[in-house]
């Protein structure tokens, strides 16, 4: 009965996962609260270099701070892109990561027209998702 209670204590309502390289996971989460209330939990989640697990941190964003907190966030991030690093192409990995997500897709229909006679198993090269996948929800213990 308690663990009931705290699954739905910590009920996520919203997320959203972004892969940042090979080891680096963050995560956006919208909880609710018992009091109907909801807040977001950011989570960073960096696999060890042992491969023994991930090591996380948290920060818990209330709704009363969250447009100062993203008043700041961009105030930062603007200084940085205009400031600092003004010659630095921030577009780059965006562009990397639609480029990867495309060949996904172009490889997944590829395979969806292919009959699964066509070639032996053990003849079939892994598709991109086998060869670059950094690990899943599942691998993750919370």
């Amino acid at each position: 009965m308690d663990n009931e209670r705290n699954q739905r204590r910590f009920e996520s309502v919203y997320s959203r996962k972004v892969r940042a390289g090979k080891r680096r996971t963050y995560f956006f989460d919208v909880r609710k609260t018992k009091g109907e209330d909801y807040y977001l939990t950011l989570t960073e989640s960096t696999k060890k270099f042992n491969g023994d697990g991930y090591e996380r941190h948290k920060i818990f964003l209330y709704k009363e701070d969250f447009n100062r907190f993203l008043d700041s966030l961009e105030d930062a991030i603007n200084h940085v892109k205009e400031n600092l690093m003004p010659e630095y192409d921030y577009d780059e990995y965006t562009r990397r990561h639609e480029e990867f997500e495309a060949n996904l897709r172009d490889d997944d229909d590829d395979r969806d027209d292919m009959d699964d006679d066509d070639e032996p198993e053990a003849l079939r090269s892994p598709s991109p998702k086998q060869k670059f996948d950094v690990g899943s929800d599942d691998d993750m213990t919370w």
